[in-house]
């Protein structure tokens, strides 16, 4: 069990910060329209597609919103089709990347992202090239805001479902499972009546590199560039920050 990193705070508090944004709404849109279309439209029966709509609530998207998109991309075969497609590359100071992307325009994307690559100091490699220093897990989140009972009680909970590992941080609690395990360990974590945030697959990486102050800033800059592009579903990086180099990047920025 492990956990208390500023740095995996700071990541949390902007995913959730940039969800307020209109853009959000056209990330978990796709989402689930790809989960429609791959396991049907009943979230009961489709786990892909329970995780996109509460990935759904966690904007804000309005339920008939939610519903509409479900329903369309049920019954319209004339509706938006989305291809799933994973980039590899190398940002500045060698660290790795994995970008996850949804498109209706693979060429459009690929550009795209390698421009931003190019821009912000790194360069797309060629699949398989980083994906060896990930492994994929299944991911839980808790908010510490909707669980009253404390490390010690959550850290009981993970071990009872079944997780493999707890991460705890200041304002939620990450379980992470075998991809495998995943729908098991988040059945397990609702019948304990704790409410998950996200559970989702994410690669993790197997060991991280450090980075200093000038090193970090431009690596974030390439991170919030990918992030805010309409196409990009999420980046997996194998970099951490210390403390101290974010409290300078923080007063340098203040």
């Amino acid at each position: 069990m492990s956990g208390h990193s500023k740095w995996a705070n700071i990541k949390h508090k902007k995913a959730k910060a940039d969800a307020q944004r209109g853009a959000a709404f056209t990330k978990v849109a796709r989402e689930l329209i790809v989960a429609v279309k791959q396991g049907g439209p009943d979230p009961d029966g489709n786990f892909r597609l329970k995780m996109a709509v509460q990935a759904a609530k966690a904007v804000n998207m309005p339920n008939d919103t939610i519903q509409r998109a479900i329903k369309k991309a049920a019954g319209d075969t004339d509706s938006e089709n989305y291809e799933e497609v994973v980039y590899e590359g190398y940002g500045p100071a060698g660290i790795a990347l994995i970008v996850e992307a949804m498109t209706d325009n693979r060429n459009r994307t690929a550009s795209d992202v390698r421009y931003l690559f190019s821009r912000h100091g790194g360069n797309l490699g060629e699949t398989g090239c980083v994906s060896w220093m990930f492994d994929r897990k299944g991911m839980i989140t808790v908010d510490s805001e909707t669980y009253s009972d404390g490390e010690d009680g959550m850290m009981l909970i993970a071990m009872d479902a079944g997780a493999e590992d707890l991460k705890v941080y200041d304002d939620y609690y990450e379980m992470l499972t075998s991809p495998e395990e995943l729908d098991s360990v988040r059945r397990a974590v609702e019948s304990a009546s704790v409410e998950w945030s996200e559970a989702r697959i994410v690669r993790v990486p197997k060991a991280a590199m450090t980075l200093g102050v000038k090193e970090a800033a431009s690596a974030m800059r390439l991170v919030d560039a990918l992030d805010e592009h309409d196409d990009i579903q999420h980046v997996y990086t194998n970099f951490d920050i210390p403390d101290e180099v974010l409290e300078q990047l923080e007063s340098e920025e203040s």
